[in-house]
């Protein structure tokens, strides 16, 4: 707040065209994530067995908890570890604390949780950052978190 270089907030364009990037690389952790419980399936069950086999619900749910847990893994250890993630880094795009801090492992597991449901009610968390004063998403604003805009200068 009173830092003479304050820094610009991420707008959404550049916002989506990171997530765009990093939707890749979920797809293929993803396929792999599926790949590992095929071969656990036929491991358990037997090749014949297992193209026959009929999940149950119970088996569905803890499938799609575990792939959630891993795809938000991928965000947690990136915006933990330099605030950025593989798609924020391509469009020079970081996520600090409205302190300028590297985010908490909560405010990273709260910013998992918050995020999809921003996207699932038709988006307006996600436009929430078009509207002054903070030019924040939902979820930005109710983790304390901030995407900014990294100055080429300090871009490494």
């Amino acid at each position: 707040m009173g830092n003479q270089t304050s820094p610009k907030p991420a707008g959404l364009s550049r916002r989506l065209a990171s997530l765009t990037y990093d939707f890749f690389l979920l797809f293929a952790i993803t396929i792999g994530y599926g790949m590992l419980l095929l071969t656990a399936k036929i491991l358990v069950l037997g090749l014949d067995a297992a193209s026959n086999h009929s999940p149950r619900a119970i088996e569905q749910w803890s499938s799609m908890l575990g792939l959630y847990a891993l795809l938000s893994s991928y965000f947690i250890i990136s915006w933990r570890k330099k605030g950025q993630t593989l798609g924020m880094k391509s469009w020079q795009i970081k996520l600090e604390t409205n302190d300028g801090d590297t985010p908490t492992s909560n405010q990273c597991l709260s910013r998992c949780i918050l995020a999809p449901l921003s996207l699932a009610i038709g988006g307006v968390g996600f436009f929430w950052c078009l509207l002054p004063p903070n030019y924040s998403c939902l979820h930005d604003l109710m983790t304390s978190t901030r995407v900014v805009k990294i100055p080429r200068h300090s871009y490494s």
